[in-house]
């Protein structure tokens, strides 16, 4: 359906739909994105008749739950990068996908005690940690490097498509999966069905991987390898800088999902419904991230960061001056615009900038950074907003954003003019 090769010139997402690796693995993740969403729904409507421990109570549970899924993130997200670089790119993404698909499979085979659901979600979580390293790392091995931007934006504009699909079809899909397999297994069969197939998808994948160096798999101790990534860091100052503007970007989207439920309440709608706000986020990454994959090449000299930076500063600002609801969606969708021009270049400057042989660990890296750090802006948001008021909080936070961007923006200057 695809050829083997990739393009040779840049057009944009035309080059990427030619290349028949690429397009095997971004449909592999599209549909690994979807099987990690509908299972979380899965494991919400599990409580309902799971009983809980003693002296636990249901709103415990759910907390409980979340934690179960959260901290593998915290714990492993530098230890699957270190693995990344010494295994095989496939084998660890097809690998990931048949554990996970499994391990939801035996759900229904085993005593319904919350213990067990825990540590289901808790290893399901963990194997993540070893799939998202590695599918960064596979994309500048199927893509030309003039065509990265693009794959990036399409591969966040997909992700961001499926968070937001997910949870909503999520319900609808289990639903129907009792109705055609029935309610002892149906659900779990179509979890892990998902994960197989998308395991399916991209076995055929053919990677033209640079070969670790054996003698290193076999001298380097995992934690040397770690403290490797950190030294790279340090003396790659250009990516990270490109790091640090991906985690406030990330904190940002903590900070707005705690605070959605509030401006839920705000503009006359019920709590539940505060997924609103942040769709229209999702579906202005996606249109950001649509523009940039089709023209960003045109682009590459502007400071798209600092552009982003300042858009989302000035949403939120404004937010809550206004009352009107189409409005207020509106300036969502204009902060994910934003949001995809810092999110995109800086992923692709990343993977431009990283050797092949770091590709792992330093992806690995950002993925453990970006999760410790959101767990900041989830904790103190909610407090804050009760002592400072809604308002005061947006305010404050356009401000720093706004001082982030400029930062970034006169550091990444400085950082190129002591490069050339």
């Amino acid at each position: 359906m695809f050829p083997t090769e990739p393009a040779t010139v840049n057009n944009g997402f035309s080059a990427l739909l030619k290349n028949r690796g690429f397009m095997l693995l971004w449909i592999g993740q599209l549909v690994s994105q979807l099987a990690d969403k509908v299972f979380f729904v899965l494991m919400i409507a599990l409580l309902e008749v799971y009983p809980p421990p003693a002296g636990l109570a249901k709103n415990s549970m759910y907390s409980t739950l979340m934690v179960a899924f959260t901290i593998p993130a915290i714990l492993f997200g530098s230890a699957g990068g270190i693995f990344v670089d010494r295994l095989p790119k496939k084998l660890i993404m097809v690998g990931s996908d048949i554990v996970r698909g499994l391990l939801a499979l035996c759900l229904p085979f085993l005593p319904r005690e919350f213990l067990i659901l825990l540590l289901i979600t808790f290893a399901i979580s963990t194997v993540t940690q070893f799939f998202a390293p590695a599918e960064q790392a596979a994309i500048p091995l199927l893509v030309r490097r003039e065509n990265l931007l693009a794959a990036n934006a399409l591969f966040s504009s997909t992700m961001m498509g499926a968070l937001i699909v997910g949870f909503a079809i999520g319900e609808p899909i289990l639903s129907l999966a009792k109705d055609l397999f029935g309610e002892t297994y149906g659900q779990e069969v179509v979890v892990g069905g998902l994960y197989i197939l998308s395991a399916a998808i991209m076995q055929p994948i053919k990677f033209k991987e640079h070969n670790p160096h054996p003698e290193h798999q076999q001298t380097d101790h995992p934690w040397a390898e770690f403290t490797a990534s950190v030294r790279y860091l340090k003396k790659n100052r250009l990516v990270l800088n490109a790091m640090l503007q991906l985690t406030t970007l990330y904190c940002v989207f903590a900070a707005l999902t705690v605070l959605a439920i509030q401006l839920a309440d705000e503009f006359g709608l019920k709590e539940k419904q505060f997924g609103f706000f942040l769709a229209a986020a999702g579906v202005g990454m996606v249109f950001g991230a649509g523009i940039l994959g089709h023209w960003g090449d045109k682009w590459h000299r502007k400071p798209l960061p600092l552009i982003g930076f300042l858009m989302m500063a000035l949403v939120l600002g404004v937010f809550t001056f206004t009352h009107n609801l189409l409005l207020a969606l509106g300036l969502c969708a204009l902060l994910g615009i934003g949001a995809s021009l810092i999110g995109v270049p800086m992923q692709t400057l990343i993977q431009q900038q990283t050797p092949p042989t770091m590709h792992g660990k330093v992806f690995g890296f950002q993925n453990h950074a970006v999760n410790i750090a959101l767990s900041v802006p989830l904790a103190i948001t909610g407090p804050l907003t009760d002592l400072l008021g809604l308002r005061t909080v947006l305010v404050a936070m356009s401000v720093v954003v706004a001082a982030v961007g400029v930062w970034a923006w006169q550091n990444t200057r400085r950082v190129l003019q002591d490069v050339i």
